[in-house]
């Protein structure tokens, strides 16, 4: 069952596969199984988290993916700060920010960090837009602390990551391969984790600086973050806690006919996963991969703007 999908089409596999697959040690172990700039307040301290606050305004709040530096959302925050106050995450582990977790979990201690952050900085409901695993944190966020979300984007990412394998794919059928996948990246070395990076960037992203950006990220984050989080981002199911939303929730995703995810297939997926979510937004991106903020940053910027002023 996995063997089949994995070895079908590599570049199509990359799009669907955004979170890990530039992660030799994932592709190889589940195929073979499977306005000016403000820091945010002072009295904020957390070792899971740090945010970057830029411009003034209703709060929006920008979460990177996996591996991925904040600066992944800086074009954005820059466009969006003359009329918003910006709060751009970097995740601790990630594209050099310290992690002192060593193999401990990762996504929920993070989430609940990001609810105090929410909290303690004072916002009011702010819109939370995530890409990849962040688009699943913010939804996560919306489904454990619905008072203090406004409304959710998430980008290119599904409720749960392990349902792009099949739909009667279960956490506990995924928990062996993301077990797989999370040694892997523990015991690959410098020089093959890095060919890793740079292989599978292409099929994440069509700008060239945005491929070179990845790899950096990727070499400068602990790969002890990195195998925490894709062990628990494998075996995270969102889905049951869909029909009792009731924050809005914008779900963007990519399809590329170069390339990239077919526009049936990608439809067909997401439609999927999230047909329990009553009154969510499938938005398709076409002429994008993964990184659907850089590819198509003029469709992105016009989601955002339209999405800022949707009614919650």
């Amino acid at each position: 069952m996995f063997n089949a999908f994995f070895k079908a089409r590599p570049r199509l596999r990359a799009a669907l596969f955004g979170l890990v697959v530039c992660s030799p040690a994932f592709v190889v172990g589940v195929s073979q199984a499977m306005a000016q700039e403000v820091h945010a307040p002072a009295a904020f301290v957390s070792d899971r988290l740090s945010v970057e606050v830029v411009g003034s305004g209703p709060d929006v709040v920008l979460i990177p993916g996996f591996a991925s530096s904040r600066e992944v959302w800086r074009v954005e925050a820059d466009r969006l700060k003359a009329t918003h106050r910006v709060h751009l995450v970097q995740l601790a582990g990630f594209a050099g920010e310290p992690w002192s977790h060593g193999d401990g979990p990762f996504v929920h201690p993070m989430t609940d960090e990001l609810a105090r952050y929410v909290r303690e900085a004072g916002l009011e409901r702010p819109t939370v837009v995530g890409h990849s695993m962040g688009g699943m944190t913010a939804v996560l966020l919306a489904q454990q602390h619905p008072e203090l979300v406004g409304r959710v984007m998430s980008v290119d990412n599904l409720p749960f990551f392990s349902a792009l394998f099949g739909p009667q794919v279960t956490v506990e059928t995924a928990r062996p391969f993301a077990d797989q996948a999370a040694a892997g990246m523990l015991s690959a070395d410098d020089a093959g984790f890095r060919a890793g990076q740079v292989q599978g960037a292409p099929g994440l992203a069509k700008d060239p600086a945005t491929q070179a950006a990845m790899v950096e990220w990727s070499m400068a984050s602990d790969r002890r973050a990195l195998a925490s989080a894709i062990r628990e981002v494998m075996t995270t199911d969102l889905r049951p806690g869909l029909p009792s939303m009731t924050t809005p929730v914008w779900a963007v995703y990519a399809a590329d006919a170069d390339g990239g995810a077919p526009a049936a297939m990608a439809d067909g997926l997401w439609g999927r996963e999230y047909a329990s979510l009553a009154g969510v937004r499938l938005i398709r991106v076409d002429g994008s991969r993964h990184f659907i903020m850089a590819d198509q940053p003029a469709r992105f910027a016009e989601l955002m703007d339209q999405l800022l002023a949707s009614p919650f």
